[in-house]
């Protein structure tokens, strides 16, 4: 076609989505017409907006009312469209298959905007939108139908005379259906006489029409379709058929062309595309529309292709007329295929703009409607093709579709294979829209070559989140009767299909896929390697695990104590157990202590993607969708390669008793000292009681942290922490170690796998790597203490661990093991956790520097003193350089904060003697200033809404939940202006927070979080961290703690002072510009950020930055600074007074709260029994918990099993108490004493009490 002069004066409004609204762009492109996409907020980041040349959110002019309905409304409002095409200047509109495509008031709209419409002609639209209308045309030019009514049927009566008439079985159809919906078969007149009404109903509520007919059902069919194309002047040509026969729910699932039926039986192929044909030039056929109706003529200006369908006998071959479709179909592609260099979009777009000519339509001279091309493709092709559709849908669930994240998208590239998707790593599938993911279109020179390619295809592509069809699809093209293409409709009714997956009936606690080694997880004995993924299972009395198995599968449970049962059998655990096919696996808690739960499979879980190296799942990332699995999830797992002794025996190996670790109430963990654990912030007395406190697991504990609360006070050796905050746990950001015991105000916590990787508060000591495993099994209300060991015992606990693992191989062998499970005893020492000091020399401009031990694995580095200084953030990068130039083996990363770094090693490669001594060497070959030192960056500018409705509802959560009464309460932006002295309140704070650009000093915490410093020191206001910490912070809050801030990635704890919401500088999958999949952060050491104020909302996080290179220079800040000391030191003596008066008021306040919590509710002890029958029982805490809801009262009966009579609240999840088998038809008599809502309570307190 030669009409690319006449394209260019276009520009095409796609109005839709998805795969269709790809694949129609990239056309118009190539043909060089301008293109506008529409979008809503979850399709923000979807492909079809990034490569239209413009694209316009429908949210921006959907009115209130449309807003607040769901995201597929509106796609589907014809005025809001009308409305941007207007605006837009738009020439034409495909409206592509779905939505719109079939809408008479939008083809209208669209023709009376002087538009032109590549879609079905309005009348057409509207008479051929009802199919039993589209069946009497069909009649009229001498097609055969279906036997069935010749009209709508309206009553039962009348519908059983016909399908008596016909014979059963027949289909009851509603006239405005479509997709397979609105179709129900009876086999009988009982079945019809049942849903004949309902059906009625049912077509109303969906299509607004409730007309039926009814149709004889032929079970044993093909669906043959007939691809055409008219162009509106009584010239139609065909392009061959399409087989669509494998269908789910009367859905196609997957087409063919050539039709394997068809090319069996020699004369159907002329015969059906004949009648095809025939039906268009009697009613004069345009593009693929109809245009006329009821002996009326009507030429239009509409375009698109078409498809004819029928229904063809699989024994007699004979075929009858279905339907007509005017738009596009989803399976054209197949069609394209045999037909090289042909593109349906592309003569569409051609037949639009030629009816807008004097031609009236497309020559028949024109290529593209010469018949006798496509009949020479059809006969001389060697191309067979074939079309999978991929849904994100769970087939063994009735094909409901499962939204969710695509965490992992990847489809192999072959010269034969096509993909129209839409999809990518990171894409959200919503419930709002169709499940289609992609399609999937193969050719061969045969069709068992296509067929073959299809299976190779299949299990090829990996699409990794919730559940898919691929391998169903695979299962289907693979089986013997669609290879001998004798696939009919009723093929996949009794399809069988068994996933190699499970489901999850019941999710304790929390489960939760982790990969971590150290954990004791079961994977040595499954023949997995040691870093396969495991599920992690928290489970209560009545909250146990229940999976069901949906094929056979090799399995080991470790970690507390269980009750585990195969289909009711009760099995081991630290055992290999077979669980066969349809199988329900239950794990119910035991009494004692202990806290998690091990599960392994062979195989592990393949279609659960890494994430940045792991499949952990933390902090909304990893594992399968970022979270905890819930009931319903289905996950997929690995291949079994079972053995025959594995399907006989559901035990086939058991450790030994001697290598069962014990799980004591009482713990004892090994600690190295430090990083923090020093005099001049821990008195000799508060160093000496930390480590002989018998400290009790907090209910608030979480994979972030495990809270940890005693009685004793903790003796600081300093009033504040300078600089770093008003509290003397406060220090200036740093680094810190997995498994550190961080210190958050009062508060220790043991910082775990999902903890911050850099913060502002003193770390005391830091758990040995070969002590972490105890970490999952501390459970709330047990104990812990601590003992200091030194850096060489930590390795010999190390060792201790691989001799168990080279005893559980042994024992897998069939060897005898010669270890057992010891925790080996050390005892404590008087052990400091500096490593290396160099003392400042007066007079020299060289900074003190203090080399701390941090865990067994890292050294932090300090220089200077609590105080925030630019050359010393320059010192260290600097240091951090030098090391990197020396390529040391085992050092394998940095953390750089405000005036250290934290050196991360491998102890196994490396000793910590090897890494203090390359730190020294490098340290003292550095020179005495770094002034003439510069740093390229880049400078980006921000958009920030300050004093943000997200950030005030975070501090009244806060205030609701944690503390109601602080300096920083009701408001940190006021605080922030008092605290610095600042008379002109909380405008001249925000101003000064406005008025300077802020270098980035560190990159950490949590995912990546900026800290930032400004580089203006007048503009460096001053505050303390909250105490205790928010549990909550929304994603992109901007806050404040000393002179540091911070930009939250997503949403998660925090203590810094808020005072704005910006666009967040992390991207989980790394889309957009500058990120990387790879590295999903923006920001990094010696960037430069800028704040611009934004009065929107950010609601879809597209809004642009603005970024250019910059430098930041030491020698031209020092300049800088030294020319207003005047006024800095004007600025620091206002904060000065501002800060010790605010802290004056914080101490008198904590000590009115600490008070306020120190009046606790009354111990819940045991209701005086003596009134109580003999056959009385009670229900108990199952955990150390608060109470959060009583749901039953005195005079209750209970009715269940299942009735919930307390629910508590323990590690920030809900647990509900139930009654339990044994009290069902007992009277509730009373509540234990001290049962109320908010009340703690302990393992083992009286909740209620039955008779």
């Amino acid at each position: 076609m030669s009409l690319n002069s006449e394209y260019a004066s276009h520009k095409l409004l796609v109005a839709n989505r998805g795969e269709i609204a790809v694949r129609i762009i990239r056309t118009a492109q190539r043909l060089g017409i301008a293109t506008v996409a529409i979008y809503t907020s979850s399709d923000a980041l979807s492909p079809h907006v990034a490569i239209a040349d413009e694209a316009a959110h429908l949210q921006n002019y959907a009115s209130d009312q449309q807003q607040l309905a769901s995201e597929s409304k509106l796609y589907l409002s014809s005025a809001t469209i009308i409305m941007i095409c207007k605006q837009y200047r738009i020439t034409m509109v495909h409206p592509g298959y779905g939505f719109l495509s079939e809408n008479e008031e939008f083809a209208l709209s669209v023709e009376a905007a002087q538009m032109i419409w590549l879609g079905p002609q309005p009348d057409v639209i509207r008479i051929m939108g009802l199919k039993h209308e589209g069946r009497r045309l069909a009649a009229n030019a001498g097609l055969q139908l279906v036997p069935g009514s010749q009209g709508l049927v309206n009553t039962l009566d009348e519908g059983l005379n016909i399908a008596n008439t016909i014979g059963f079985p027949v289909i009851l159809k509603a006239t405005a259906g479509g997709g397979g919906m609105g179709l129900i078969v009876c086999q009988n007149g009982s079945d019809l006489s049942k849903c004949f009404i309902s059906a009625q109903e049912r077509a109303t509520s969906m299509f607004r029409n409730g007309g039926v007919f009814i149709e004889r059902y032929y079970p044993a069919a093909r669906h043959i379709e007939i691809q055409v194309f008219g162009n509106g002047l009584g010239d139609v040509v065909h392009m061959g058929e399409r087989e669509c026969s494998v269908q789910r729910r009367h859905q196609k699932v997957v087409e063919e062309t050539p039709s394997p039926f068809v090319t069996g039986h020699s004369d159907l192929r002329e015969d059906i595309c004949d009648a095809a044909v025939k039906l268009c030039r009697a009613i004069k056929y345009a593009s693929a529309g109809w245009t006329a109706y009821d002996d009326r003529w009507s030429y239009f200006t509409y375009c698109k292709s078409g498809t004819v369908e029928f229904l063809v006998d699989d024994e007699s071959g004979e075929f009858f007329f279905l339907e007509m479709n005017t738009r596009i179909q989803v399976e054209h592609a197949i069609t394209e295929a045999i037909h090289p260099g042909l593109d349906l979009v592309e003569m569409m777009v051609a037949q639009g703009i030629a009816q807008q000519s004097e031609a009236r339509g497309l020559d028949r001279a024109n290529q593209s409607m010469m018949q006798a091309i496509y009949d020479k493709n059809l006969a001389e092709s060697r191309i067979h093709a074939i079309e999978a559709r991929v849904y994100c849908e769970n087939p063994s669930e009735g094909f409901k579709p499962s939204p969710g994240i695509l965490q992992f998208v990847e489809f192999p590239k072959e010269d034969w294979l096509r993909v129209d998707s839409w999809v990518s790593t990171g894409t959200e599938v919503t419930q709002f829209f169709d499940p289609l993911l992609c399609k999937l279109i193969v050719t061969g020179s045969t069709r068992e070559q296509a067929v073959s390619r299809m299976v190779q295809v299949l299990k090829a592509c990996k699409v990794f989140g919730p559940p898919n069809n691929l391998a169903y699809l695979a299962s289907i093209c693979n089986s013997t009767i669609f290879k001998e293409g004798k696939a009919t409709t009723r093929f996949l009714d009794n399809f069988d299909f068994s996933p190699s997956a499970f489901t999850v009936l019941s999710a304790g606690i929390e489960m939760t896929i982790q990969d971590l080694p150290g954990r004791l997880q079961p994977t040595y004995w499954l023949g997995n390697t040691p870093e396969t993924e495991a599920l992690e299972i928290v489970v209560l009395p009545g909250a146990g695990c229940k999976l069901k198995f949906h094929s056979f599968a090799i399995v080991a449970i470790t970690g507390k104590s269980a009750t585990v049962k195969i289909n009711g059998e009760q099995v081991s655990m630290w055992a290999r157990l077979a669980v066969p096919e349809n199988a329900i696996l239950d794990i119910a808690v035991l009494p004692g202590p202990g806290f998690r739960i091990y599960l392994a499979i062979r195989g592990g879980f393949p279609e659960v993607p890494q994430y940045l190296g792991s499949k952990s799942t933390s902090m909304g990332l990893g594992g399968y969708q970022g979270r905890s699995l819930r009931v319903g999830d289905q996950l997929s797992f690995g291949s079994q390669s079972s053995s025959e002794q594995d399907e006989i025996d559901p035990i086939a190996f058991l450790l030994p008793k001697s290598l069962i670790p014990v799980y004591p109430q009482d713990w004892v963990i090994k600690v190295l000292a430090g990083p923090h654990d020093d005099a001049v912030i821990l008195t000799p007395e508060g160093n000496a009681k930390f480590y002989s406190t018998k400290w009790t697991i907090s209910s608030s504990s979480n994979r972030m942290g495990i809270r940890l609360e005693s009685d004793q006070s903790i003796d600081w050796a300093r009033n504040t922490g300078g600089e770093g905050g008003s509290h003397p746990s406060n220090i200036l950001d740093n680094g810190y170690a997995l498994g550190t015991v961080n210190v958050n105000g009062d508060t220790p916590v043991i910082l775990t796998n999902e903890g911050p990787d850099m913060g502002g508060y003193v770390c005391v000591c830091t758990v040995a790597t070969a002590e972490r495993w105890k970490l999952g099994q501390l459970s709330p209300g047990s104990t812990v203490t601590f003992r200091k060991v030194s850096w060489q015992d930590a390795q010999a606990c190390m060792k201790t661990s691989l001799r168990w693992i080279e005893a559980v191989q042994a024992v897998i062998a069939g060897s005898q093991p010669h270890a057992s499970f010891i925790d080996s005893a050390l005892e404590g020492r008087e052990l400091s956790g500096i490593l290396h000091r160099n003392e400042w020399l007066p007079g020299s401009s060289r900074p003190a520097v203090t080399f701390r031990q941090a865990g067994d694995s890292a050294i932090l580095v300090e220089y200077g003193e609590m105080h925030l200084d630019f050359a010393l953030r320059v010192r260290v990068h600097a240091l951090e350089s030098e090391v990197r130039k020396r390529n040391i083996k085992g050092i394998w990363t940095f953390a750089p904060c405000i005036r250290s770094t934290m050196c991360h090693y491998d102890p196994s490669v490396i000793s910590q003697a090897d890494v203090l001594a390359v730190l020294l060497s490098t340290e003292r070959s550095l020179p005495d200033s770094p002034l003439d030192l510069q740093f390229s960056g880049r400078k980006i500018t921000f958009p920030i809404v300050l004093d943000d409705q997200w950030c005030r509802d975070a501090l009244q959560r806060y205030m609701r939940t944690t503390r109601n009464s602080a300096v920083y309460l009701p408001s940190n932006i006021d605080y922030l202006a008092r605290n610095n002295g600042l008379e002109g309140g909380a405008d001249e704070a925000l101003q000064k927070l406005m008025d300077s650009a802020w270098l980035v000093f560190g990159v950490g915490f949590y995912l990546a979080c900026p800290f930032l410093v400004p580089i203006d020191p007048r503009c460096r206001l001053v505050g303390q961290k909250m105490n205790p910490s928010r549990t909550y912070t929304p994603s992109g809050a901007v806050g404040i703690a000393g002179p540091v801030a911070a930009i939250y990635p997503v949403i998660s704890p925090g203590g810094y002072q808020l005072f704005g919401r910006t666009l967040p500088a992390w991207q989980t999958w790394g889309k957009g510009p500058d990120f990387a999949s790879d590295r999903p952060w923006l920001l990094q050491p010696f960037d430069q950020a800028r704040n611009a104020i934004s009065r929107n909302s950010m609601r879809d996080n597209t809004n642009s930055r603005q970024i250019e290179p910059a430098v930041f220079s030491m020698a031209a800040y020092i300049t800088h600074t030294d020319s207003i000391q005047q006024e800095i030191a004007e600025f620091k003596r206002k904060t000065g007074r501002g800060t010790a008066r605010e802290e004056a008021r914080e101490t008198e306040l904590l000590r009115e709260w600490q008070a306020q919590k120190a009046v606790k509710a009354p111990p819940t002890v045991l209701v005086d029994d003596t009134d109580l029958g003999p056959g009385s029982t009670s229900v108990t805490s199952s955990i150390s918990a608060s109470i959060w809801k009583i749901k039953c009262q005195p005079g209750d009966v209970i009715q269940s099993a299942d009735d919930i009579l307390v629910i508590l609240e323990a590690m920030k999840t809900e647990i509900n108490i139930l009654a339990g088998e044994e009290n069902v038809g007992k009277v509730v008599k009373s509540l234990g004493k001290g049962i109320r809502e908010g009340a703690i309570v302990q393992v083992g307190d009286i909740l209620a009490w039955f008779e």
